[in-house]
């Protein structure tokens, strides 16, 4: 068993630790991480960063090495560790809607006269007794971050620290980091280089080596200044592998290709509105996918966006109430909930925490052809040979009988993605799909889906709140915008994108 040793003010040392999973082993020989220093680890093609910071944490620990001058205080944001919490209150039955903001945040604080501070500092006074399951992904990730800076952490680490935020978020979060790093070391691992805060002094790399035997070794091998980071060619190597990757992607899913039923229109929603005892939350909503149309749905954390969705798949408890007509039949004339989840595929932070089932990986992708969470249907041979295909496009073919609960966040939501993708759907609902995905995975997916909407395998619904997420193909969008105590909406169509 690795050790860990405290020993404060002098730096964190990390010497012959290893780590193994499965198929995957993670390396780091020596690295020194200075207490003046503020690290990111880059994540290119592997999840190794998410597994160190979970070992620096203490959520898991090495199989072997040394770890030493690891601070007392260690906060700890993941996308890992927000599912955990999710499944947490989801065990609650007592309780309708989750604990409360305030409760989450007050229960690691050091003491009570933090709470109004961490609320503001993160923007969370006016969601204060709000419950945690009421919270879009966006506000969730805020308290997340709340409970992590209420420990008064001496080292904060931080797991695609942007996952999930609005543009306005994003922006507060630079910073508030920018305060933080003054009185904390940071290590930041995520896929986007333009995340990197002003504050990151170093950069480390992962490469990942496959051995003979089919052990994937994922070595810390350059550990580098910022600005020997900025001159890196690691960034033109990963696009073009990601780019040779993308375009076998799109074979497979042209090749798999059939003619489906056309609808025009899609999807019409007449003045949809959705409104509880605690307030509205949009009204007026006039909206018509047409065929061959895909659309980009924007706006704030918690305006709603998901809430939309909802109502188009049918999981929304307000979609009977409103008029909504789906592949040419109105809601409620008879149709089943199955019918409908035939002609759609689905991605989003809400299905990925309904998928709490220990089926394997295959079986993942296979519960695709029948919309299921888990797999209870015997599949056919050309599904189960479609599903191997998938597996091996997304280089899972090593993990085909690991349990999803043991993968990664990252690697489960990249089976989902194929999940959806496996039944070549009508229409594809994307809700923040790269949540959790490395750069190679990210740029995969992103690069499909300009494929997918170019060449119109499947119409488009896409929900990202980062601005180089832009799909080219993508030209018309809907914009939730603030209006008295809820939200409207705005329909964009743009001819040049």
């Amino acid at each position: 068993m690795g050790d860990v040793a405290l020993n404060e003010g002098k730096g964190i040392g990390i010497e012959q630790l290893r780590y193994g999973r499965g198929n995957d082993v993670l390396v780091v020989d020596a690295w020194q991480l200075r207490s003046m220093e503020h690290w990111a680890i880059f994540a290119t093609d592997s999840y190794s960063g998410s597994l160190l910071g979970r070992i620096l944490s203490g959520d898991i620990k090495p199989d072997e090495g040394i770890i030493t001058g690891l601070p007392q205080r260690i906060g700890w944001v993941s996308l890992g560790l927000q599912q955990a919490l999710l499944e947490r209150e989801l065990e609650k039955d007592e309780l309708d809607y989750g604990s409360s903001v305030e409760s989450l945040v007050l229960e690691c604080c050091q003491s009570a006269q933090q709470l109004e501070p961490l609320l503001q500092q993160v923007g969370l006074e006016h969601l204060r007794l709000r419950g945690f399951r009421q919270l879009s992904t966006g506000e969730t990730r805020r308290v997340m971050l709340a409970r992590a800076l209420a420990m008064q952490p001496q080292l904060l680490i931080l797991d695609d620290p942007y996952a999930g935020l609005d543009s306005e978020h994003q922006t507060s979060l630079s910073q508030l980091l920018s305060e933080v790093e003054k009185c904390s070391q940071l290590l930041i691992i995520t896929s986007r280089q333009e995340e990197l805060p002003p504050c990151i002094s170093h950069v480390a790399l992962f490469n990942t080596e496959m051995l003979k035997s089919g052990l994937s070794v994922h070595k810390l091998s350059s550990p580098m200044s910022i600005d020997e980071w900025h001159n890196h060619p690691v960034m033109a190597q990963l696009n073009a592998l990601s780019a040779h990757r993308s375009d076998e992607l799109l074979t497979l899913m042209v090749r798999q290709r059939h003619s489906a039923e056309a609808f025009d229109p899609l999807v019409e929603i007449k003045n949809g509105k959705v409104e509880y005892v605690s307030g509205l939350i949009f009204s007026a909503v006039n909206w018509r996918i047409e065929a061959g149309q895909h659309w980009q749905v924007r706006g704030p954390n918690g305006c709603g966006k998901s809430t939309l969705l909802g109502l188009i798949l049918g999981d929304h408890p307000q979609c009977y109430s409103n008029d909504i007509t789906l592949f040419g039949r109105p809601r409620g004339s008879g149709e089943s909930i199955w019918e409908i989840k035939q002609r759609i595929g689905v991605v989003s932070s809400a299905l990925h925490l309904q998928y709490r089932v220990s089926c394997s990986a295959l079986d993942v992708l296979i519960s695709g052809f029948f919309d299921s969470i888990g797999l209870y249907h015997k599949p056919t041979k050309p599904q189960l040979d479609l599903a191997k295909e998938w597996l091996a496009i997304l280089h899972m073919s090593e993990l085909a009988n690991t349990s999803f609960k043991q993968l990664d966040y990252g690697q489960q939501r990249l089976l989902l993605i194929g999940r959806a993708l496996i039944k070549k759907p009508l229409l594809l609902i994307l809700d923040e799909p790269y949540q959790g995905l490395d750069f190679i995975n990210r740029t995969l997916v992103m690069r499909a889906l300009e494929m997918i909407a170019h060449h119109h395998l499947s119409q488009l619904l896409y929900v990202s709140h980062h601005r180089e997420d832009a799909l080219p193909s993508i030209k018309h969008f809907v914009d939730f915008i603030k209006q008295g105590d809820g939200y409207s909406v705005q329909i964009t169509h743009s001819v040049f994108g």
